[in-house]
């Protein structure tokens, strides 16, 4: 099956989702994060087939959002961890997680609450947020055009910014 790519397209969401957007690669980065380091982990919690998980640590490798690296407990056996990259993953994680737990639990009874390890105080959910902490939805933001913008994308911004905040 053709799957497009976005790699040519001038928008970030665009280019990231060409990285992480296919579901499995998600749910790995979260079964890391929740401490799975092994194959027989993955594959166990995921009920993926084995085939697929391959190709998706492979690509995950080759990204450099995931590193493998041996197992000292257990010979010729390799563990998985996120890079640096992986690991900035969380904040987009945390926020499926509690768009998900708002619009989708059922009966509102979502699965897991994340506490803040130092005050044992539940984690807030994101959001965008001016610098005084106001929070702010989709019409109190002006997009700007970055330095990496086409014409064509501050053509996008400009028609964007007219339709929604009325300039």
């Amino acid at each position: 099956m053709y799957r497009k790519r976005f790699d040519e397209m001038n928008c970030s969401i665009a280019r990231a989702l060409d990285e992480v957007g296919e579901w499995w690669t998600l749910l790995i980065v979260r079964e890391i994060s929740q401490g799975s380091t092994r194959f027989d982990e993955f594959q166990k919690e995921l009920g993926i087939a084995r085939n697929v998980l391959t190709a998706r640590l492979e690509r995950l490798i080759e990204l450099d959002i995931i590193e493998r690296y041996p197992l000292a407990e257990r010979a010729n056996t390799y563990g998985y961890r996120l890079t640096e990259k992986g690991m900035e993953l969380f904040p987009v994680l945390i926020s499926l997680m509690h768009w998900g737990d708002r619009w989708l639990a059922p009966n509102g009874k979502h699965p897991v609450t994340l506490v803040d390890t130092a005050s044992g105080e539940p984690v807030k959910p994101m959001a965008v947020q001016d610098k005084k902490g106001r929070t702010l939805c989709v019409s109190d933001v002006r997009f700007v055009p970055g330095p990496g913008a086409t014409k064509t994308t501050r053509a996008v911004i400009d028609n964007r910014n007219q339709r929604v905040l009325g300039d």
